[in-house]
């Protein structure tokens, strides 16, 4: 009998399983709950492979490219890949005034997660532009006196990055220039009265010339066409050499303008090693490619919920002094050793 009823309570499970099945609503339940389940693996795998948008917003593509590739290679680092999580919209002014307010604009337009901006007239008209998407800067000479911060360390707004301090290596680069000629007395600065960084770039090159008692002839470049005008009035007012402060035009025309001082025949010192590269004599400041490649960590901290208000204003932690024999011989010029001995790279 036990056995009997074992048979039939089996019999009656088997019997309903069988007549749930083909019940209508019993599929209907399954359909949902497969539904729940999906939509949760979609939204799962939506989450995983969500595209950010991040806009760079620089002033030449030509002298950004170094730069560019840098910040890429930190953003790799820290796994993102262009076309997989990541897609930057880039926007050069390639020089042109106001164009920098338009593309900042452009680029709010288009809902960007963040702003990275490649120097002081970007990150002024990203902020003009937005007061709501965070901004990175990848440098500036000066952030707290441009206005983008309250303070390095909290900056409180939706701008944060990197400081480059550029005004601070104006002296040390005149000392140096001291020491590749002896007999420094009337050094000509090309600089751009625009550009925001200059103004505190001249007076610290004012403070170190009065020591080295060296008087100063500030030559404006507002333009391509001020270039050989400036060459010039350095002639004119027998500058003994040449030093050029931080300017986007200067620096994208950079070849024109180390062409111009070995066809003079005086000796030039610049702010970033691109000129060198391009046939300049020697280079001091800081490593703009090192800056670019860790403004790609404020990305990450950003995308990953920091608010910009919240991280500190970091400063440069690699400074390159970079000398070209090559071009010193074009104006028979010889690098003390102490120089030779100092330099990070020495191009032959």
């Amino acid at each position: 009998m036990n056995a009997g009823s074992s048979r039939r309570v089996s019999g009656s499970y088997s019997d309903n399983r069988k007549s749930a099945i083909q019940n209508p609503k019993w599929w209907g339940i399954l359909a949902i709950a497969f539904a729940f389940a999906f939509g949760e693996v979609e939204a799962r795998a939506q989450q995983t492979t969500k595209v950010h948008r991040i806009g760079f917003l620089g002033s030449d593509s030509a002298s950004s490219a170094a730069r560019i590739k840098l910040f890429r290679e930190g953003l790799r680092e820290l796994g993102y890949v262009e076309g997989k999580n990541i897609v930057i919209e880039y926007r050069f002014s390639e020089e042109k005034p106001g164009s920098e307010t338009a593309l900042a604009a452009e680029l709010v337009h288009l809902k960007v997660d963040i702003i990275v901006t490649a120097g002081a007239g970007g990150t002024r008209a990203a902020k003009e532009a937005t007061s709501t998407i965070p901004i990175v800067m990848s440098q500036d000479p000066d952030p707290v006196g441009n206005g983008f911060v309250a303070s390095l360390a909290r900056p409180g707004g939706n701008i944060t990055g990197l400081s480059s301090v550029g005004a601070d290596l104006a002296g040390k680069r005149l000392e140096l220039l001291k020491e590749v000629v002896p007999k420094l007395f009337h050094v000509a600065v090309f600089g751009t009265s625009t550009n925001p960084g200059n103004v505190p770039a001249l007076r610290e090159t004012e403070l170190a010339a009065a020591v080295f008692k060296v008087q100063l002839q500030f030559l404006d470049i507002l333009g391509p066409k001020d270039i050989e005008t400036a060459f010039r009035a350095a002639g004119s007012g027998r500058a003994d050499a040449v030093l050029v402060l931080n300017s986007p035009v200067s620096s994208s025309h950079r070849k024109q303008i180390t062409v111009l001082a070995a066809k003079r025949r005086l000796p030039a010192f610049y702010n970033r090693s691109e000129y060198v590269e391009d046939g300049g004599l020697m280079s001091y400041g800081v490593s703009f490619t090192d800056l670019a490649r860790r403004a790609a960590t404020y990305v990450d901290k950003i995308l990953n919920g920091a608010k910009p208000a919240d991280l500190p204003v970091e400063q440069p932690k690699k400074f390159e002094l970079i000398v070209n024999l090559k071009a010193a011989k074009q104006i028979d010029l010889t690098f003390p050793p102490s120089v030779l001995a100092r330099a990070d790279r020495v191009i032959k």
